[in-house]
């Protein structure tokens, strides 16, 4: 990919910082994040047209406080510092930084003094939407630096060197929440005079590509496809890179969707080299989960035991070299510290799960991107749309939306409530504006009245959410009569279950996911 013309992002340890460059790729532009730590060689062999310094939970002032390279400042090409980003810059460059005294933390009024660098998109005297999280400021500029905007906590709310062509912002354009934000990422990219090469399109060629290489002229891979977008997409880049030499394999690990194997097993036929490898692994996953109930180490538990399946699939079709998963960068920023000094929030089975004793070379063209720019894959590569817009389902299945011990008994019931859910959803004509929808079973029971007669029986909760990324993610307000048919059709429908609740926690704080 580096004959694209390329931005730098220097990741800070934002759980955000992503989201600079799937903005940045949105405005088609080829975006890569390199961690605050790397090398200025590192940096300079990108040929970056320009830098971005992302946010972080850090203060720049503290003891051991992540800096770039000083190198990075010498390197006379554009730069935008994003919050903590643009306290690196301040400090490196002769200004100063210091606690506030109030804190910002959400929705902010931006107040623009001039139009020009980061406020370029803005016009003075009109109130601009910002999204602020930070508890310092800066209180005096570098030399050459100016202020053209403030919000009411924030004298320094937005700054610029023009001489330099180095941008600062408190505030995050990169999150929704910032109403005009891709305006100003935007801006910043024609200042850097980009070309805008960058498709999902050119994505393709670039990973069957890399695919080839990782992959070489022999051997045989095989690929954990679920039927969901991000498996599907990754085994048909791998397809196309290396032919018949893929072999697909559906593992029944009897933690589906109610009716999932045959839907599956009809969506490929006919549709791959090789006919896809159908396991029935329910006992074996049922087992391995018996009498858990943390969630990190049922996804621990599931990760080793898919391992377990592949290897013998892959002895049975006289060996493997590589596994293809289809893991994308939210599992990845959840699950490891990846790039930066980013928080963990929580395991996935297909990142941070898989045992170290596994034999094969793990393959992930997705890992890079979110779900929706997966989507555009999966339509350029010819998917239905459909398969596309499915809405997605974790790895670790009804496992995880299952809090407590996973059991074939709970696991019925979870089935007939979620299918109860996906049901009336896509009755209302909603699945397609929902970014999620489905059901959790509660580890408890409660007292109801069902004919007359005391019940004692389990809890559901609804999930539904509206995102486009997945890293943050609203509660959607479902209608009234759409909830009262969910909740009606699963009390009267689901034996076993007697209250249903519904979910109205966002990400942040919750994620989309129970466990």
């Amino acid at each position: 990919m580096s004959h694209h013309e390329t931005l730098v992002i220097l990741d800070f340890g934002s759980q955000v910082t992503q989201l600079i460059a799937r903005r940045v790729r949105e405005l088609g532009v080829y975006a890569q994040i390199l961690p605050c730590t790397a090398s200025i060689e590192a940096i300079r062999a990108l040929a970056p047209r320009a830098i971005v310094l992302s946010g972080g939970p850090s203060s720049i002032y503290e003891d051991g406080a992540p800096r770039p390279d000083p190198a990075v400042f010498e390197m006379g090409i554009p730069m935008l510092g994003i919050c903590y980003g643009m306290y690196v810059l301040v400090e490196a460059l002769g200004g100063t930084v210091e606690p506030a005294a109030e804190r910002e933390y959400g929705r902010a009024e931006l107040t623009v003094l001039s139009a020009t660098g980061p406020c370029t998109p803005f016009e003075v005297g009109r109130p601009e939407v910002v999204w602020m999280s930070h508890g310092d400021k800066v209180t005096a500029l570098p030399p050459g630096f100016v202020k053209v905007a403030s919000s009411e906590h924030c004298e320094y709310a937005a700054v610029v060197d023009p001489a330099r062509r180095v941008w600062g912002v408190q505030f995050h354009p990169e999150v929704s929440h910032t109403e005009r934000g891709i305006e100003v990422l935007a801006a910043f990219l024609d200042m850097a005079q980009f070309s805008r090469d960058w498709s999902m399109r050119s994505f393709v060629e670039e990973a069957v590509a890399a695919i080839r290489a990782r992959v070489g002229d022999r051997g045989k891979v095989i690929c954990g496809l679920s039927g969901g977008v991000d498996s599907s997409v990754a085994a048909l880049l791998v397809e196309r890179a290396i032919g018949d030499r893929l072999h697909c394999i559906f593992v029944d690990n009897g933690l589906l969707r109610k009716d999932e194997r045959a839907q599956v097993e009809r969506m490929f036929e006919g549709r791959l080299h090789n006919p896809l490898r159908v396991v029935d692994a329910g006992d074996r996953f049922l087992e391995a989960l018996a009498g858990v109930t943390d969630p990190e180490e049922k996804r621990k538990r599931i990760g080793a035991t898919f391992i377990d399946v592949f290897d013998a699939e892959a002895a049975a079709i006289g060996g493997a070299d590589f596994l293809v998963q289809g893991t994308l960068y939210p599992d990845v920023i959840e699950s490891v510290s990846y790039k930066g000094p980013s928080a963990t929030i929580k395991t996935h089975h297909n990142v941070g799960g898989l045992p170290e004793r596994m034999r094969m070379a793990v393959v992930e063209p997705l890992r890079e991107l979110f779900k929706d720019e997966v989507r555009r894959v999966g339509l350029a590569l010819g998917l239905p749309e459909a398969m596309v817009y499915r809405h997605p389902f974790p790895g670790p299945g009804l496992a995880v939306r299952i809090l407590g011990e996973v059991t074939k008994a709970r696991c019925d019931v979870l089935r007939e409530a979620d299918a109860v859910v996906t049901s009336e959803i896509r009755r209302a004509g909603l699945d397609r504006r929902l970014w999620q929808a489905f059901a959790v079973l509660l580890p408890v029971r409660t007292v109801g009245v069902m004919g007359d007669g005391r019940t004692y029986e389990h809890a559901v909760a609804v999930r539904a959410v509206e995102s486009t990324d997945a890293m943050t993610a609203d509660w959607a307000h479902l209608p009234y009569e759409v909830l009262d048919r969910i909740a009606r059709r699963i009390i009267g429908e689901v034996r076993g279950v007697n209250r249903v609740v519904y979910d109205i926690s966002s990400k942040p704080p919750a994620t989309i996911e129970w466990e």
